[in-house]
């Protein structure tokens, strides 16, 4: 097999890690988006909050959120030494606790997968800025 088969081989593989974490996370079912998780992992949200499993990112999620989902738009794969880099980019909708409607809340999570498991994950997103705009009206 080639090198640059190999490669491709593996960022597809990659991606589909990070695709099947974060339609877990979606559900929500944590427990099976640990599953394509590292032990120890160190999930980093917006403003620094580390989290170090699925199950804490939904319960914060839930105070944040009536409910929310990821509309995928694409995955960038970079390939590393070992390590491949997946860029999930889209935007979020759902409702707030309040009951009222969103769409078009940007983020981009980053994922860091070693040996077929997520080593680590970022997390930006509008929300922290929506939330101030609700605040000011």
């Amino acid at each position: 097999m080639s090198v640059d088969r190999e490669a491709a081989e593996r960022a597809e593989r990659d991606a589909a890690v990070v695709t099947a974490y974060l339609e877990a996370s979606m559900v929500p079912d944590p427990e099976t988006a640990a599953r394509h998780m590292a032990p120890g992992i160190a999930i980093v949200f917006t403003g620094g909050r580390v989290f170090r499993h699925p199950r804490e990112v939904t319960a914060f999620n839930a105070g944040r959120y009536a409910w929310v989902k990821k509309r995928m738009e694409r995955l960038d794969v970079v390939l590393g030494d070992g390590i491949t880099t997946v860029y999930s980019l889209g935007t979020l909708y759902g409702a707030w606790p309040d009951g009222e409607a969103f769409e078009g809340n940007r983020y981009v999570d980053r994922f860091t997968v070693r040996d077929g498991l997520i080593v680590s994950m970022e997390v930006w997103n509008d929300s922290a800025e929506r939330l101030l705009d609700r605040q000011a009206r």
